[in-house]
């Protein structure tokens, strides 16, 4: 069963993928972090919330033929690590396009989907995944 509190906290950040950026360094994160791994004590108070883009670019990828329960009905999918615009590294799935089409190095944007439902008429969760340029 999903937990809904945690849907419910991470709502804001799932729906408009927002994270933080350290004003000190000025590297950026994604999901939100309170210190910056780099700077550490240096930057508290210093993380500033950030909208990024949505843009980024595929730097690896894997076909999933053998999915958790709540994906079976996707298999098979492509789940990539998208490197931001901005800097960060997040793992998504990519939808909308034949596995043909993806490669390293392929341009993608966000777009907002359905990621799962608790059972038939249970909590159906959304978020971000990303399509080919």
């Amino acid at each position: 069963m999903t937990e809904l509190s945690r849907i419910w906290r991470e709502t804001e950040y799932r729906y408009n993928l927002i994270g933080y950026k350290c004003k000190n360094c000025g590297n950026s994160y994604f999901p939100p972090r309170d210190v910056c791994p780099k700077c550490h004590r240096e930057s508290i108070g210093k993380m500033e919330k950030v909208k990024f883009s949505g843009n980024g670019e595929v730097i690896s990828y894997t076909v999933v033929h053998d999915a958790p329960p709540s994906f079976k009905r996707q298999v098979p999918y492509v789940l990539a690590l998208i490197k931001l615009s901005e800097g960060p590294v997040i793992t998504a799935q990519i939808v909308d396009s034949p596995e043909e089409n993806i490669d390293i190095g392929t341009k993608v944007h966000m777009v907002f989907r359905k990621i799962r439902q608790d059972g038939d008429s249970g909590i159906i969760e959304y978020g971000y995944k990303f399509a080919v340029n």
